[in-house]
C-alpha cells in the first residue's frame, strides 16, 4: 500500500477503492485489515520489529491515519477497521501497547467507526483475557481465528510445524492414532506431541470459552474472522471438522468469515469449483 517512504501507492489504493465499491453494489460489507507489513509478518520466525523497535508503533499508527484519511468518508455500517493480522508479539502486552496506540490515531478522527480488534499470536482464542480493552468505547468487534488441530487443519501443509507428517489423521478423536504413533521416529514424536491431542465439538467449545467469557464481561460482539481446513486433508474429514465447527459457532452466536474464498481452504477451488467446504458449511 505504501512505499518504504511512507508514500502511498496509487494503484494499490485504486484496486482497495474498487474493491470496496464492488462490495457495496453486490451489499456486502467490508473489513479493510492490514495484513503483512515491513515490520510484522505472522510467519516470521523471529519476534517482529513492530515490537521490538520503539519507532514502529507510532509508524504503524500513521499507516491508519493515512488509511483513515482515504476512507473516512465511507459510512460506518459499511467499511470497518481491523487494525492488524493475526499479531505474533511474544508478550501479550507489546500488543495490547501497539494495538492501543493505532486505535487511539483512529479514534481522533473517527469516534464511530467500527474497529476490528484481535487477540495475540495468531488471533488465538486462547490469549484472548490478555487482550487489552479500552473502557467505554462501544465501536468493537473483537475477533479469534481457529485453526485446531494444526495436524488436522494444516495436514501436510509445508509451512508450519506439523506439515512434516503425512501419514494418516483422523476427525473426530486423536487426530495420529496409537498405532500410527507408535511407527514414528522419535523426532517426530518430539514435534507433534503438542498437537497430537484429542479433538472433537466439545473440545472447540471449550477452547472457545476466553472469547466468550470476554464477550460477556464487555457485552462487546465476537467474530470469528478466520477458520478453516486445507485441501490437503481427505474430504470426509474436513467436512466433518467444518460442521462441527459450524455447529459450534451457530450454538453460541458467534459471526464467521471461511477462510477462504477460492485457494486451498476455500469454497471454490482454483478451477472455481465448489468443494466439500460449501456442502459442509451450507447445506
Amino acid at each position: 500500500m505504501w512505499d518504504e517512504s511512507g508514500h502511498r501507492r496509487r494503484e494499490a489504493f485504486d484496486l482497495l477503492d474498487s474493491a470496496i465499491q464492488w462490495c457495496r453494489e453486490l451489499g456486502l460489507k467490508v473489513i479493510v485489515d492490514l495484513h503483512i507489513l515491513r515490520s510484522h509478518y505472522f510467519n516470521d520466525p523471529e519476534e517482529p520489529r513492530l515490537f521490538t523497535n520503539p519507532d514502529e508503533p507510532e509508524r504503524f499508527a500513521n499507516l491508519w491515519r493515512d488509511l483513515s484519511a482515504h476512507l473516512r468518508h465511507r459510512p460506518n455500517d459499511e467499511v470497518a477497521y481491523e487494525l492488524l493480522n493475526e499479531a505474533v508479539a511474544r508478550d501479550a502486552d507489546d500488543w495490547n501497547l501497539v494495538a492501543g496506540i493505532a486505535r487511539d490515531a483512529i479514534r481522533d478522527e473517527e469516534p464511530e467507526r467500527v474497529i476490528v480488534l484481535g487477540s495475540n499470536r495468531w488471533n488465538s482464542p486462547l490469549t484472548f483475557e490478555a487482550l487489552d480493552l479500552p473502557a467505554g468505547d462501544e465501536n468493537l468487534v473483537l475477533t479469534f481465528h481457529y485453526y485446531l488441530p494444526l495436524l488436522i487443519t494444516h495436514y501436510r501443509a509445508h509451512w508450519t510445524a506439523t506439515g512434516a507428517y503425512d501419514g494418516p489423521v483422523h476427525y473426530p478423536g486423536q487426530p495420529i492414532a496409537p498405532h500410527d504413533w507408535a511407527r514414528l521416529p522419535a523426532e517426530m514424536k518430539h514435534l507433534l506431541a503438542e498437537h497430537n491431542v484429542f479433538h472433537n465439538a466439545s473440545v472447540m467449545e471449550r477452547n472457545l470459552a476466553q472469547p466468550m467469557t470476554v464477550r460477556k464481561r464487555t457485552g462487546l460482539p465476537i467474530y470469528c474472522g478466520e477458520f478453516g481446513c486445507i485441501n490437503t486433508c481427505p474430504d470426509t474429514i474436513r467436512a466433518a471438522w467444518y460442521r462441527d465447527f459450524r455447529s459450534v459457532l451457530d450454538a453460541h452466536g458467534i459471526a464467521w468469515a471461511n477462510w477462504d474464498y477460492k485457494g486451498s481452504f476455500g469454497m471454490f477451488d482454483e478451477r472455481r469449483k465448489t468443494t466439500v467446504v460449501v456442502e459442509a458449511l451450507l447445506r
